[in-house]
């Protein structure tokens, strides 16, 4: 499964947006296990954005950082205490912008299991993981119809254990499953005889 994925990745042509307006990554930390997982955070209640939202791990970019992987590396270590040096780059996904104006670059990496982990508490209140099998199933509760424009996206929502995985996260992870995977998942269209919630268009963004 992860070497299919590597290769998968490595042939990958994402899409790169050369827009002016703020540049983050987030890491998508493949754990690997004998049955590899999926590993996301939940932000802090208390925090004014996203506060109680899965996330990846990742921010903005900072002045002293190399590049975007470096960006996502350095988030990585400050939030979840991750080891940039344990972390084997797989590819990158395509950029997406977020509600905020950020310009968000996904990159994938492997990570070996069992590392002493801790959430920044000031950040986050728990990292956890999510079986890939498990996504790979499809087991959403429902998609999110975006009207953006004139087009439409059809983002899932993923309701795992105490946890729900919507808005950009799910977007990347569309991306991840389709690509790395060949999963019959795609943002343009929702899997028929799901249930489908339309939100309000949102005039400049995405989730």
């Amino acid at each position: 499964m992860l070497e299919k994925l590597r290769k998968r990745l490595q042939a990958h042509h994402p899409q790169c947006l050369s827009v002016g307006m703020p540049r983050a990554a987030v890491l998508l930390p493949i754990v690997a296990r004998e049955e590899p997982t999926l590993l996301l955070t939940r932000r802090a209640g208390h925090l004014a954005q996203h506060g109680g939202q899965v996330a990846f791990p990742g921010g903005k970019v900072e002045p002293e950082d190399a590049d975007l992987w470096a960006t996502a590396l350095r988030e990585a270590r400050e939030e979840i205490q991750l080891p940039p040096s344990r972390v084997e780059p797989l590819g990158r996904l395509s950029d997406v912008i977020s509600r905020h104006g950020l310009c968000v670059t996904p990159f994938v990496g492997l990570i070996p299991p069992n590392l002493p982990l801790q959430p920044d508490g000031n950040e986050l209140d728990a990292i956890f993981e999510v079986p890939l099998t498990w996504l790979l199933q499809d087991q959403r509760s429902h998609t999110d119809a975006i009207h953006h424009g004139e087009r439409v996206y059809y983002v899932p929502s993923y309701a795992y254990q105490d946890y729900v995985i919507w808005g950009l996260s799910a977007m990347m992870l569309v991306e991840l499953l389709a690509v790395g995977f060949a999963r019959p998942i795609s943002l343009d269209h929702a899997p028929p005889g799901r249930p489908v919630r339309h939100l309000a268009p949102r005039p400049t963004s995405l989730p």
